[in-house]
């Protein structure tokens, strides 16, 4: 440890790991994106509160920025450390706290992952419902930090819905406990809201209260082939309107080729150009029977060619292979990502125009999207082609983001739905949020860091 301000550190905060191999630097100072060479100065594991407030009044004092981090699943750059900051890694901080049965809380430190909750949850006869494919790796604090949805959102909401209290250390090292999990708080402004979907820029969340709810009744899976994109949103409204819907995703028939070939396996014979895993209560068997009716209506319409019924909990789980192993089975190819967001009502509009923007300006490269028709989050990757090189794809692909940016803002949705702005999307924040949004967003952010320490560079300079 030759950097003086870390053997201050080291002296200054007694129990406080640090690492610095450059293995370990490699490892924290990047997450899912691969676009910055992780260059941070080291990297610290606090077990406490009070380690987290020591290290960041050390940080003001010295001028070292922080990178809060989790799981660093994040697809956006936003647990990225590029710049000789101190990654403040909340993994050791993973314990279960409390659990209250009568308010139905479930109080956790940060860095437990998500996977981890829905176990203790279980164990108690309850739910936490937030859930993703990352749910093994990703951590609690990195899901409030981008206020985290998932494939239940068309039943469960996002990550915000969720959260009943906050424990957060603040850019100038202060502690502040927010709502204390009550119902209702009139209180002035909600602090805690408003670190939710904060990127770690307003301060270091170190526990959470989360809400927990009854279990899902029992549920039925189905797999359903589209033979044109007018029709997903013409059976997302027709099983929306008869069946008690727990989720709803799709994926195209190009992302369907790299799951099957990433070891998923195949449900129907013949191939169509969009597929949905839809999963709705199925409490008595006459769910079964509105559930074959509702099919049977759809295939009379025109809108589903195919489908399949889970037969078993391993075949529901097969069929729900197809749609989550998609970011794993694409992740070879290192693909630049969009996370976008529009209201459910605009959809079909921009469903068309996207893509004919998307097969317009990229003649040479793959496009695989799919994602979240309940909830109007569309995931789009684009897959370099083989013979051009990175910087070119890259700023090729920049380029459409900013077309793409435009079009959102022109059908009123989001750059990012639930990944966050980190340093991917910092450029088109402009095409989701107001001028005057952004100053006060700035504001917000002096105030609570004053001295611009946490998480710099995320979200916008």
């Amino acid at each position: 440890m030759t950097d003086p301000r870390l053997a201050d550190l080291a002296a200054r905060v007694a129990g406080l790991r640090l690492l610095t191999e450059l293995a370990d630097l490699i490892h924290y100072g990047r997450d899912w994106t691969r676009r910055w060479g992780p260059a941070p100065l080291a990297v610290a594991l606090p077990s406490t509160i009070a380690e987290v407030q020591a290290t960041v009044r050390w940080a003001n004092e010295r001028g070292v920025a922080i990178v809060p981090s989790g799981g660093r699943t994040g697809l956006s750059g936003g647990a990225v450390a590029a710049r000789g900051e101190l990654v403040l890694s909340l993994e050791r901080m993973n314990r279960v706290l409390g659990f209250d049965p009568t308010d139905r809380l479930l109080e956790v430190e940060a860095g437990i992952t998500l996977q981890a909750v829905h176990e203790v949850a279980r164990g108690h006869g309850l739910l936490y419902p937030v859930d993703f494919a990352a749910r093994g790796s990703c951590t609690i604090g990195g899901n409030v930090a981008t206020n985290a949805g998932g494939i239940r959102v068309v039943r469960y909401g996002t990550t915000r819905e969720w959260i009943a209290g906050l424990t957060v250390v603040a850019g100038n090292g202060e502690l502040l406990e927010l709502n204390r999990g009550l119902v209702k708080n009139s209180s002035g402004y909600d602090l805690r809201q408003l670190m939710v979907g904060s990127e770690g820029t307003l301060g270091v969340v170190v526990s959470a209260q989360l809400e927990l709810t009854d279990p899902p009744p029992p549920a039925q899976t189905m797999l359903l082939a589209l033979p044109h994109m007018d029709a997903l949103m013409k059976v997302f409204g027709l099983f929306r309107a008869q069946l008690r819907l727990q989720a709803f995703e799709f994926f195209t028939d190009v992302a369907l080729r790299y799951v099957l070939a990433h070891g998923a396996q195949r449900a129907l014979d013949a191939d169509q150009p969009f597929y949905v895993v839809a999963e709705y209560d199925a409490t008595e068997e006459c769910d079964q029977q509105v559930a074959l009716l509702v099919f049977e209506d759809g295939v009379r319409e025109g809108w589903i060619a195919d489908g399949v019924i889970a037969q078993s909990e391993a075949q529901a789980a097969a069929l729900w292979r197809l749609r989550e192993g998609l970011t794993e089975s694409l992740a070879p190819r290192q693909p630049y990502k969009n996370d976008i967001a529009l209201r459910i009502s605009a959809m079909p509009a921009f469903l068309h125009e996207m893509q004919a923007l998307l097969a317009h300006e990229y003649p040479r490269m793959e496009v695989v999207w799919f994602g979240h028709v309940g909830d109007g989050n569309l995931h789009i990757n684009v897959l370099p082609p083989e013979d051009m090189e990175q910087a070119a794809f890259l700023a090729e692909c920049e380029r459409v983001t900013r077309l793409l940016a435009d079009t959102l803002r022109r059908h009123g949705g989001s750059i990012s739905a639930e990944h966050g702005i980190g340093l991917v999307k910092r450029p088109y924040l402009d095409s989701t949020r107001s001028a005057a949004e952004i100053a006060l967003m700035r504001g917000v952010r002096g105030v609570f860091d004053p001295h611009g320490i946490l998480n710099p560079g995320k979200l916008f300079d």
